[in-house]
């Protein structure tokens, strides 16, 4: 089921998940044991993220270096169909632009319809380590809006074309469901970190959505103020698309620095000041970051948002705890 419909078909928020690929070594039992804490809840499907190929150079006997991929982690098709072969849910993989030709998408494309899989989330992924700005792969796409494009153009197999030429010999209309994929895509409460200013970074989510994207999940954001402005100015613009907010419950100290660093975003001074007062104690941090998220998560649920987004990041008992509370 596309999620554009489950969307449609809601009448209350419920829970979307995103979970990281588990880095080689893990075994397939062990990821959808990691995972089953969430089937409590009937999540109705799980997105699962992607990440570029990454590369060293190894020195060669004579002395010159030669380039060598490095697989640290499990392909997002591959736990698709793990998840798939032990639950009855919907599975949503990401597919990025960073380190691939439009061609191997293209392939991923082909992969994914032949599981049965007909929801992506299409982001344009993060710079090569070390790079300053985003450098596209030659053959490949420089902009998600390009990927999305790109995506909504594929039309499926030869055998998925038959199959709805015949249902719409039957219905004697066209419907959306022509295009194998729904589409989520990113959005950025507080802008992405490339973006000269909000205007400018929700115009070119404008352009993903008029490209064919179905829906939009933001970055996750700590105060839901900043979510409803960032709802109000896509509107002014055009964009029509359910807005899904993406939460993340803080669990360690050290993510006060780290998730501002990597993420270019801001944390209330509440907040911060709280997690200040607990020092030390790992258990006292730990819950103020379930129980703001608890808030942040019941708070958009009563301004009637279609679903919340978590991040669970490979953990799962503060997500399973803020579940318990709100769904």
């Amino acid at each position: 089921m596309k999620i554009s419909d489950i969307l449609a078909g809601s009448t209350k928020a419920y829970p979307s998940l995103e979970i990281v690929p588990p880095l080689r070594g893990m075994t397939k039992n062990e990821l959808l044991e990691s995972i089953a804490p969430f089937m409590e809840f009937s999540p109705k499907y799980i997105n699962v993220t992607s990440h570029r190929d990454e590369f060293e150079f190894r020195a060669d006997a004579d002395g010159s270096f030669s380039r060598h991929l490095v697989r640290n982690r499990i392909s997002e098709t591959t736990v698709c169909a793990a998840i798939m072969s032990r639950y009855d849910i919907e599975t949503v993989p990401h597919i990025i632009c960073a380190g691939t030709t439009a061609e191997e998408i293209e392939s991923k494309l082909d992969n994914l319809e032949f599981l049965g899989i007909n929801n992506i989330v299409a982001l344009r992924g993060d710079s090569m380590t070390g790079e300053k700005r985003f450098t596209p792969t030659p053959g490949g796409y420089r902009y998600a809006s390009e990927l999305v494009e790109g995506i909504r153009n594929y039309q499926g197999s030869a055998s998925y074309q038959r199959r709805r030429k015949v249902e719409k010999d039957a219905s004697a209309q066209s419907t959306t469901e022509d295009r194998y994929f729904c589409i989520g895509v990113g959005g950025y409460p507080e802008k992405h970190f490339e973006a000269a200013n909000i205007e400018t970074d929700i115009a070119n989510l404008k352009k993903k959505i008029d490209a064919g994207a179905d829906y939009v999940i933001t970055q996750m954001f700590f105060d839901n103020k900043v979510y409803y402005d960032f709802v109000q100015r896509c509107r002014q613009v055009g964009i029509t698309v359910p807005i899904i907010p993406g939460l993340k419950p803080i669990s360690t100290a050290r993510q006060v620095n780290m998730l501002p660093e990597s993420f270019s975003l801001d944390i209330p001074l509440e907040l911060t000041s709280e997690i200040a007062k607990a020092g030390e104690d790992k258990d006292a941090v730990y819950n103020i970051g379930t129980e703001w998220c608890i808030s942040q998560c019941r708070d958009l649920i009563a301004h009637g948002v279609p679903a919340v987004h978590f991040y669970t990041m490979g953990r799962s008992n503060n997500i399973v705890s803020i579940l318990k509370e709100c769904f």
